[in-house]
């Protein structure tokens, strides 16, 4: 395969004379196989299985080709490119022109790229032929053709008809009951030539998709093997059994000889899932998912505007933000080339060479634009063709599904542009006023019609990116200290010892700890002019505990200090202020974004916060000025200096989870703009926990992902924490030895920590840790680009209900949490606790766990690869495969640790497979063993992928070999190499 002719192959003929590569293999782009010989693909494109997933990929998006002959766009997964260019109006208008008319598909929205049908990705001209030679596309291509022979190895031959050819033998539903006795379900093979003597010889049962362990499935023929009579039907019986839920697939292979003992097999597909069906009800897929296609948009209309959401004139802003548009030659270069290029051009025109104090505007503005230009692109998913409004009230509402899930999503303050969608009339500019979670409502001008039928676009508030720009052109006097400070910026004149100076402690639960003691009395003798204060503390050590005591002790020595206290999140700066609840409503103020849910705030801040009407506010500066602590996000602080409080009225500036932030989040959070030589700054963090959200692989790659934080970490003097309070030593023993160098020590409560100890829910009782090894589905609903998996719900669900049910070891819902990476899945998850009536288990990402804690952490990873033939599971982990979310998933848990995943799936990343050896080997593994040997220690660099695609091939290879037994597919094979992965 390595040698098919590529033009052949994507357009049904071959313009290059003397071509010496192959001409015989067609692709069908539905079904992702190439035939071989071209005849084949007749007769597969015939068969009901095609037919079937034309239909369902005809009526979902396509992805649209542009013919440059005819100047039509062709969708190719519904009408084939091949069945275009061959088609007779097609041919005409190329001999009109003189033009051939087999020309390489090119992609409809990106310029100067064609479209390879294997890898299913759009490659620019010029790097087109050395695509064609990558080792990725070679692997895929070989892929199609044994996907090709697995069809042919599946239809009935020589006389004999089996049973279940359509679909396979598919189990259906099982209940756990059901699948530990054990299901049966019948094959029949039946002879319907005369002539034919064929005699069927073996059934055997394979698990597919790297199981391991017993495969589930048995088959049997009944009475024994046997000749097949002209109208002799042979039964044969398959077996599925297994007790654990999940998704289960097999191969039923049917031997079967002629006369002359030349076999040949027949194929079939067996599939079972083993749950409840009203659960896999409730949380089945409202709609397919349809891949997200960009809509025709014409540019230069004109633009009539709406009417600005109320909340956008509640606060009174008395700075200018500045545009901060793309410098030029940034956006053209931006769309084109690859990454590789990209990134080569920016460093070579755009960026610094150096990160310095007189580059370092520059050089993060950049970033920037870079996070920016991702921002604009992610937000076209939620673009829509042909749709209409309806209207309520003075508002009009569309229907987006997948809407709502965080970030790229669309949010109050973002804009809304129409275009009707027969070609005449302006562009409608409107406002989203309200964001729901499958629908938004918006402002227009009264001259937009509500009868006609639009194609809309969504663009990005850029407030909260000027407000970043804002904060690195502010001049400052402090600048230096800030952000590139040297020995004469130390922070203290000598380390402070814990035992110095005695203090009278808020929270007595320092008194034992030196490392806090330390960093508080640290705080309180910092010099002004300093370089920021760092607190560095692994999970569990106590970072926002001694944040906390350090600014009621500055409050009690110093009466008129004003503290500002920042986080990166909204859950991590509620957490603040929750433990500052000691302070008066006219002392403190929890000062959230205007657009932020009403529904999101804790019901004791409320008190603490200001609203007006609907949304949040701002008090006046006549107010702001009397608050002895305000607490905010970091992207939200910059209002201290947009509402023109006194330059430098606080003394000091707090960030805890420092390291969460991008390096311009937090200089936001007022402390280049409001940072006076006198202001003292604190940064508490770990960068081995979760660093920046950065969309862009580009600013991710130049920087970007780099926190504030973890660049001062090179000062010479800051408190590292090594205490934790939180954990069970089996829980911390991993993340510690993985990322602390062992350096943690465990000092929690006895009777917190060892709380399930002795607990039946655990494979064993010491060790309270558990690996529940399961194999689902990952599934996507709409246009949503979110991932969920059923069965990893339902088991989480029902490892809540066993907890609260046990009575021996007592947990409240309360002090349960679960922790998935997917918006779609705790949506699931939260169905699944609505429906049992179980209230108070929090359900979220990582990202709103950082800085908390619970006795009981279940962690949900959702994502699953089964098909060996795809060999995409390396990419399949998505942002699961992450150290710092690793790290503070697994650190949140005092009691007991529950991690639910595809244990195949996950051990190709290093990080997990160590993890999940760590928990085989303690006993703490539930499911099927590993697929991998757990007594063998783990290679740190690199991943597995390439080693899981070996084992692949070679099971792929074997079956192939067994295939090309017969007479009739041997020559259907073609396959020149061995079959190997990308690394």
């Amino acid at each position: 395969m390595a040698d098919i002719c590529p033009e052949f192959l994507y357009t049904g003929g071959c313009i290059t004379p003397a071509c010496s590569l192959k001409h015989d293999g067609r692709f069908c782009a539905v079904c992702g196989v190439i035939c071989t010989p071209p005849a084949k693909y007749s007769a597969h494109v015939k068969q009901k299985k095609h037919q079937a997933k034309l239909l369902t990929t005809t009526t979902a998006s396509s992805t649209w080709l542009k013919c440059s002959i005819c100047n039509v766009l062709v969708a190719h997964q519904g009408i084939n490119w091949i069945q275009h260019i061959t088609g007779a109006s097609h041919c005409a208008i190329a001999a009109k022109h003189g033009l051939h008319q087999f020309i390489l598909p090119l992609d409809a929205y990106l310029p100067n790229h064609y479209h390879c049908f294997i890898c299913n990705r759009s490659i620019h001209v010029q790097y087109w032929w050395l695509h064609l030679a990558s080792q990725m596309h070679l692997t895929l291509q070989v892929a199609a053709t044994q996907r090709s022979m697995l069809e042919q190895a599946e239809r009935d031959r020589q006389g004999i008809t089996v049973s279940h050819e359509e679909k396979g033998v598919d189990f259906g539903l099982v209940s756990r009951s059901g699948s530990r006795r054990g299901v049966q379900a019948e094959v029949t093979a039946v002879s319907t030539d005369p002539s034919a003597n064929v005699s069927i010889v073996r059934a055997e049962a394979f698990a597919t998709g790297g199981s391991s362990g017993t495969c589930p499935f048995s088959a049997t023929i009944v009475g024994g093997p046997c000749p097949m009579a002209s109208g002799q039907a042979v039964c044969v019986r398959i077996m599925f059994r297994h007790s654990q839920r999940g998704q289960f697939s097999g191969r039923l292979e049917l031997t079967l000889q002629d006369t002359s003992r030349r076999t040949f097999f027949i194929i079939r597909q067996l599939h079972a899932v083993v749950g409840t069906v009203s659960d896999h009800e409730l949380l089945k897929a409202d709609a397919p998912y349809a891949r997200h296609r960009p809509t025709r948009w014409r540019d230069r209309t004109h633009v009539v505007e709406g009417t600005r959401p109320p909340a956008l004139k509640a606060v009174k802003w008395v700075k200018k933000l500045e545009n901060s548009e793309f410098p030029p030659g940034l956006q053209e270069l931006l769309k084109n080339g690859s990454t590789r290029k990209v990134i080569g051009a920016i460093r070579g025109t755009f960026l610094p060479q150096t990160l310095t104090y007189t580059t370092h505007e520059r050089y993060y503005r950049l970033l920037l634009w870079l996070e920016e230009h991702r921002l604009r692109k992610d937000l076209r998913m939620y673009d829509r063709a042909d749709v209409q409004f309806t209207k309520e009230g003075g508002l009009y509402t569309l229907q987006v599904p997948g809407l709502a899930e965080k970030r790229p999503s669309v949010v109050i303050g973002d804009t809304i542009h129409a275009q009707n969608t027969n070609g005449n009339g302006h562009t409608h500019k409107g406002f989203v006023h309200d964001v729901r979670l499958q629908e938004i409502r918006v402002s227009f001008h009264s001259s937009f019609k509500v009868t006609g039928r639009y194609n809309v676009r969504f663009e990005h508030n850029r407030t909260p990116i000027k407000r970043q720009h804002q904060a690195l052109l502010a001049r400052s006097t402090s600048s230096r200290r800030l952000l590139f400070p040297g020995p004469q910026h130390a922070p203290l004149d000598r380390i402070v010892q814990s035992h110095e100076a005695s203090l009278t402690l808020f929270n007595n639960q320092i008194a034992n700890n030196a490392n806090q003691l330390q960093a508080v009395k640290s705080i309180l003798r910092l010099k002004e002019g300093a370089a920021p204060f760092i607190v560095f503390g692994p999970p569990g050590t106590g970072k926002t505990v001694t944040v906390v005591e350090a600014i009621r002790q500055i409050l009690r020595r110093e009466p008129n200090a004003r503290i500002l206290a920042c986080a990166p999140s909204n859950s991590a700066a509620d957490l603040l202020a929750q433990r500052l609840l000691s302070l008066t409503p006219t002392e403190l103020l929890r000062c959230n974004a205007i657009f932020r849910s009403r529904m999101s705030l804790p019901d004791e801040l409320v008190a603490y916060s200001t609203s007006k009407g609907n949304h949040f506010s701002i008090p006046p500066v006549s107010s702001l000025v009397t608050f002895k602590v305000i607490v905010s996000t970091c992207g939200h602080a910059s209002f201290s200096y947009n509402v023109g409080m006194p330059h430098g009225h606080f003394t000091h500036i707090f960030v805890d989870e420092a390291g969460q932030g991008t390096e311009p989040e937090v200089l936001t959070a007022a402390i280049k703009t409001m940072a006076t030589p006198s202001t003292r700054v604190i940064l508490s963090g770990d960068p081995k926990q979760l660093g920046p959200v950065v969309r862009s692989s580009l600013a991710r790659e130049l920087g970007l992902g780099k926190s504030y934080l973890e660049r001062l970490m090179d000062l010479p003097l800051y408190v590292k924490l090594v205490k934790n309070f939180r954990s069970h030593p089996a829980i911390l023993n991993y993340p510690n030895e993985r990322f602390y160098n062992g350096e943690l020590e465990v000092c929690g409560s006895a009777s917190t920590i060892n709380a399930f100890l002795g607990s039946s829910q655990l494979p064993k009782r010491t060790f309270p840790i558990i690996f529940h090894a399961i194999a689902g589905e990952n599934e996507r609903e709409s246009t949503s680009p979110s991932y969920f998996n059923i069965d990893e719900a339902t088991e989480v669900v029902d490892y809540v209900k066993e907890l609260l049910r046990d009575r021996s070891h007592p947990v409240r819902a309360h002090d349960i949490g679960v922790i998935t990476p997917y918006f779609a899945q705790s949506r699931k998850i939260r169905k699944l606790l609505q429906k049992e009536k179980i209230d108070g288990v929090k359900v979220a990402s990582v990202e709103e766990f950082q800085g908390q804690e619970r006795r009981v952490i279940i962690i949900s990873t959702v994502r699953t690869s089964r098909d060996l033939l795809s060999y995409d599971a390396k990419f399949s982990l998505g942002f699961v495969s992450n150290p710092r979310r690793f790290n503070v998933a697994v650190t949140r848990a005092q009691a007991l640790l529950i991690v639910i995943g595809d244990a195949y799936v996950l051990s190709i990343d290093p990080m997990w497979r160590g993890f999940m050896n760590y928990v085989y080997l303690g006993g703490g593994w539930r499911g099927d063993d590993p697929s991998w040997d757990p007594k063998v220690p783990v290679r740190t660099e690199g991943d597995y992928a390439a080693e899981m695609q070996e084992a692949a091939a070679a099971e792929m290879d074997a079956l192939m070999a067994r295939l090309a037994e017969g007479e009739d597919l041997e020559g259907e094979a073609n396959v020149d190499q061995a079959f190997q992965g990308e690394e």
